[in-house]
């Protein structure tokens, strides 16, 4: 049956019609086959009747046909849409409700065949809108957006929609506002930061890019708010107390993650880094640091680069300058330090004394050399051909003459990019050389030659030579983290802006090496962590040694390249074939699939899907059948075991604490010397991610700290922290703790005192939905709770003791005897009907509540292999039953 010709018999001018639905006189009911129009003047409340039968059946297919037979029946649908929402109220909860289906259905029959009806600005249109309008107050936003559509309310009068907009700002329905003023495109008569703050700080980022996308004003409005929000001495607590009603997530605002969204903004906006200088001023301070550190710790930068890039750096910033020279005099090699200064031109008078004196015996002495720093060649990676078998290639002659070895079929080539170092000056930088390496020999590719002019002989060769390679599947392309390179590519080339797309026939061994870590346990007495990272990291468990990333920050862009860029450049290539070669011919050595090549090509249309790993090898020495020894770790129960974080390490802290694990997280910006304070007074684990890992190390001894990898996702990174410490984990351990506090206490509450407790603090429908239908169910769903039940039927019940009325120091607002509030603001009214649902859980160190759900299921099986007692985990089930659970 196709769609129906909606007859709508208003006259244009008319500003009434007949708002009852009631048939004129003269009307007939009739079939509307072949689609002609017959005005049935149906009663709008009787077709929602005769609907709600389909609807409580789910015969989708039959109410779809039996609402276009209404719809062509009522004499007008636009008003006998209002009368349904206004005599019904099954669309006012939370959940999916027929009215909103039809709504939508509605909606829909109307673009596939527009009908006439009341003219834009017309009298009875903006009867209909006043309307609709009323009806918004209340809507659930699956079903703001019909009405905004069937009603063009974008064209209403915005009077009475900046009030509605307004009078759910001011009810706390921060998320209902910001939506319906971008569908309603409001933004010009509406306070850009009024609107976006207590977003912001719900951790609700990406409904404020769409409020300002469009918009340049307010998106330069937006940029110098995050920005005000990152300078050293402001405190975001003062700007959250002004929402009290707001269920905050003020550790997402960090001045770091705040420093990134600016950034990420900048890049997508192509605005003005001047509109926000303290993240600059961040970012550069950041990069100074990152320098100094490998410089002064590592010694892994030459003088030469990087003296270039802190010159770059703190130019004639008095702040920075002061900075540097505090980070030079912090460190206790004196005549290094004295070096560095030397390199920099620093003034004598504003050094510490004993780097003075060594500074006045360097010029002396004319000691300006650098001691070598090839005495450790022979314990890096060293290219395996000569020096003749370098090419570089910058013109299109060039490219002609190697073009046939470059792209003969059937080949492995290993590819990859250099760049200058931007240290977070916003935007992808742009490349300067691609290599890409053959058994036998390497190519190096100058981009800055060979992409300019646009529209010239060489680009052209250039982007045809390497779309022919990249797009052909039999010619095997070798990368580590190809995606990024290739977006660098298309930066630097334009012709070459979709290179990620014509990509076939790949293996990105960045996905292999995250597979070999994620199956692989650290060997005994083997501190992976102290050592290189990354490619080098993979060169070495593969090959042996480490790759020399001595002039991996040096100026790529500066011509002609010297000598040991170039053999840097081909050795960072070449190493992908030997790597390759390697894991071809021992796959099971690293817990790789036999067929390697077939397992990991991820060309166009082979794609793995977001995050996918390769498949593991099922092999008997997996990691946690390694038999016990003097070498292996003595276990530990999940609730013995104890650690403290690092401030970037708070997604791992949230996964091991679902596991019972107590974790101690420190504050953003807290010196890590006091992760080895804690560690030390309270018998702590230190879990680091960055650079103080070595100091850390040295202050609690071996086998305390542990560096933990950034680039896995925060599952794999606890799955490696349980089996690096052989830590055992049990069904019981599971949501033994809280996530939010660390805390291990709760008490079990009855849905009907829940129910009490909720009313009582002012929340009888729960928290405001936002989004669509599906997204209210899911959050309903999701929103703190705990599993329903986990595989082999352990059921979430934790050892806790009842609430009781001396529990509570009062009961509005909730709060407990301990002064802790209870967040009923968290539990959405439709938990609180669920039928089964027999009861609740509170935190009585932050007041969170939980419920049984599904969330326990998908945690144990996101950690099957580390569980015990799952079918395929390392043993056999032996964990006890939760003791003392109340009956």
């Amino acid at each position: 049956m196709g769609a129906p010709c909606l007859s709508l018999r208003m006259d244009p001018g008319d500003p009434a019609g007949d708002p009852t639905g009631e048939p004129a006189a003269g009307d007939t009911a009739g079939d509307p086959a072949g689609g002609e129009c017959v005005p049935m003047g149906r009663d709008p409340l009787l077709f929602l009747q005769t609907l709600q039968t389909l609807w409580s059946t789910r015969e989708l297919g039959q109410l779809r046909e039996e609402a276009q037979r209404g719809f062509a029946a009522l004499e007008d649908p636009l008003a006998a849409l209002l009368d349904m929402l206004d005599g019904s109220r099954g669309w006012r909860g939370k959940g999916p409700s027929l009215e909103a289906w039809v709504a939508r259905e509605l909606k829909r029959c109307l673009q596939a065949q527009p009908c006439p009806g009341p003219a834009r600005g017309s009298p009875g249109l903006k009867q209909l809108q006043a309307r609709a309008v009323k009806l918004l107050a209340e809507s659930p936003p699956g079903l703001v957006e019909p009405l905004v559509s069937i009603f063009q309310l974008q064209d209403a009068d915005r009077s009475p929609l900046l009030a509605h907009v307004h009078r759910l700002h001011q009810e706390g329905k921060f998320k209902e506002a910001i939506v319906l003023g971008t569908k309603l495109r409001l933004q010009a008569d509406l306070d850009v930061e009024k609107m976006c703050i207590p977003l912001l700080l719900q951790d609700k980022a990406d409904l404020v890019e769409r409020y300002v996308d469009g918009f340049p004003d307010l998106q330069r409005r937006l940029l110098a708010l995050l920005d005000s929000w990152c300078q050293p001495a402001f405190d975001i607590r003062v700007v959250a107390r002004r929402y009290p009603q707001a269920t905050l997530r003020l550790e997402r605002l960090s001045p770091r993650a705040l420093g990134r969204q600016v950034l990420r903004l900048l890049e997508r906006h192509g605005l003005d880094p001047a509109l926000c200088p303290n993240v600059v001023t961040q970012q550069r301070l950041a990069a100074l640091r990152y320098l100094c550190y490998k410089r002064l710790v590592e010694r892994s930068v030459p003088r030469e680069s990087w003296a270039e890039h802190v010159q770059g750096l703190v130019g004639q910033d008095q702040g920075l300058q002061e900075q540097l020279l505090q980070l030079l005099a912090s460190h206790n090699d004196a005549a290094l330090v004295a070096q560095c200064a030397l390199d920099l031109l620093l003034p004598e008078e504003r050094l510490p004394a004993s780097v003075a004196a060594e500074l006045r015996q360097l010029r002396i002495q004319e000691r300006t050399a650098e001691a070598p720093l090839e005495d450790g060649k022979d314990d890096y990676y060293q290219l395996p051909i000569s020096r003749e078998h370098l090419h570089f290639l910058a013109s299109w002659e060039d490219l002609a003459r190697h073009q046939e070895e470059l792209l003969q079929p059937g080949r492995v080539v290993g590819v990859d990019l250099e760049w200058r170092p931007s240290f977070g000056a916003g935007g992808r930088p742009q490349a300067s050389l691609m290599q890409v390496a053959v058994e036998g020999r390497v190519f190096l590719l100058d981009l800055p030659r060979l992409s300019s002019p646009a529209g010239g002989q060489a680009p052209q060769a250039f982007s045809r030579l390497v779309s022919r390679l990249l797009a052909d599947p039999s010619i095997t392309k070798l990368g580590y983290g190809m995606a990024g390179d290739l977006r660098s590519l298309g930066a630097s080339c334009p012709a070459l802006a979709q290179a990620e797309k014509q990509l076939q026939g790949s293996v990105d061994l960045l996905q292999v090496h995250r597979q070999m870590r994620a199956a692989d346990r650290p060997a005994p007495g083997v501190d992976g962590a102290a050592g290189p990272r990354g490619l080098s990291l993979l060169v070495r468990q593969v090959l042996g040694k480490p790759l020399d990333k001595m002039q991996q920050l040096s100026n790529w862009d500066r011509r002609p390249l010297g000598e040991g860029q170039l053999v840097y450049a081909a050795a960072d290539a070449y190493c992908l074939l030997e790597v390759y070669w390697a894991l071809c011919r021992e796959p099971a050595r690293f817990h790789l699939s036999g067929d390697l090549a077939r397992s990991l090509r991820l060309g166009r249309g082979e794609r793995a899907g977001a995050g996918e790993l390769p498949p593991l090898q099922k092999a008997s020495a997996s990691p946690q059948q390694v038999p016990a020894g003097e070498d292996a770790a003595p276990e530990v129960p999940a609730r013995a075991f104890r650690v403290v974080c690092d401030s970037m390490l708070q997604g791992l802290a949230r996964r091991l604490r679902c596991l019972g694990i107590d974790v101690l997280v420190l504050a953003t910006g807290e010196d890590h010397r006091r992760a080895a304070e804690v560690a030390r007074r309270e018998g702590r684990i230190i879990l680091t991610s960055g650079l103080p890992y070595h100091k850390l190390r040295a202050q609690v001894g071996a086998g305390r700290c542990l560096s933990v990898d950034c680039s896995l996702k925060a599952r794999q990174q606890a799955t490696a922290v349980i089996r690096h410490f052989n830590v055992r984990v049990t069904h019981s351990d599971i949501f033994s703790r809280c996530q939010a506090c660390n805390c291990h206490q709760y008490l079990k509450v009855s849905k009907d005192v829940m129910k009490q407790l909720v009313w009582l603090s002012g929340h009888p429908e729960g928290p405001s939905g936002t989004g669509d239908e599906a997204a209210q169910i899911e959050d309903e769903r999701e929103t703190g709770s705990a599993p329903e039940e986990a595989p082999g039927g352990c059921a979430y019940d934790p050892s806790c003791r009842w609430l009781e009325e001396e529990d509570l120091q009062s009961r509005v607002p909730a709060r407990l005897g301990n002064g802790t509030r209870l967040q009923l603001s968290g539990v959405p009214a439709g938990v609180l009907r669920r039928p089964g649902l027999r009861h609740f859980y509170c935190c009585t160190g932050c007041g969170k509540v939980f419920w049984e759900g599904s969330h326990l299921g998908r945690v144990a099986e996101n950690f099957r292999e580390v569980l015990e007692g799952v079918p395929g985990s390392r043993e056999p089930s032996r964990a006890p039953s939760p003791a003392g659970s109340p009956s």
